[in-house]
């Protein structure tokens, strides 16, 4: 059964679990939530179910109508560019002003979280690793201190984040985004904020290059299956 604090509503721990779901394919886009069906997977009635999928929808991962239910938005290859040219602008940006933001204990902490995502990454474990993956890129944003980048940061991740989780699928991607991960966290021990910038956007920039790769393998796959 689906645990919850009791400080937190349990919608909010529901559309954390589907928004997991989401960014990890498991339900697809495209695809309509069965309500009966993920109620069931996840042990919850339906009324959170429904409160959950508001809250969804406002994040623009879900699309609601009132004779259809609920329907995953997909991702078009247009989209996924536009998305990501402008999240790497963000990011890019917020990795210069961090460099020059972080006092010894935030880097302390980046060291110990880019330590942890290498090891997740030797071991071969993919969910651990696109967990403390995301704690990175949050943290970066985050040390930049600047509330307006944050909060635009905010409104488009969590749509970016099911295209960062199809990326690392690619092994030699993974391999490429580990060692780019290795260039920031150089930078950030040298204090170079230009440097920060150039290979944050460069790993933003590789990243939204490969999901739209992989959306048009699969628009190719599905249309000679049709």
């Amino acid at each position: 059964m689906l645990q919850h604090s009791r400080r937190i509503p349990l919608a909010r721990t529901v559309a954390d679990t589907l928004r997991d779901m989401i960014v990890r394919g498991e339900l697809a886009p495209g695809s309509r939530v069965i309500e009966r069906t993920v109620c069931a997977r996840i042990q919850v009635s339906r009324t959170p179910m429904r409160e959950a999928l508001k809250l969804l929808e406002a994040e623009g991962l879900i699309e609601l109508s009132q004779h259809k239910g609920a329907r995953i938005m997909s991702f078009s290859e247009a989209e996924a560019r536009d998305l990501f040219e402008v999240i790497a602008g963000l990011e890019s940006l917020a990795a210069e002003l961090a460099v020059t933001r972080l006092d010894g204990t935030g880097l302390e902490r980046l060291e110990t979280m880019h330590s942890q995502m290498l090891l997740h990454y030797r071991e071969r474990q993919i969910e651990p690793y696109f967990s403390i993956n995301t704690e990175v890129h949050d943290f970066i944003v985050e040390a930049s201190r600047n509330p307006v980048l944050i909060e635009a940061h905010q409104r488009l991740t969590l749509r970016a984040r099911r295209g960062r989780y199809m990326a690392i699928i690619d092994p030699a991607r993974l391999a490429q985004s580990v060692d780019e991960h290795e260039e920031l966290m150089n930078a950030c021990r040298r204090r170079d904020p230009e440097a920060a910038r150039l290979t944050w956007r460069a790993h933003l920039d590789h990243t939204g290059d490969t999901v739209v790769a992989v959306l048009r393998q699969e628009a190719r796959a599905l249309s000679e299956a049709g």
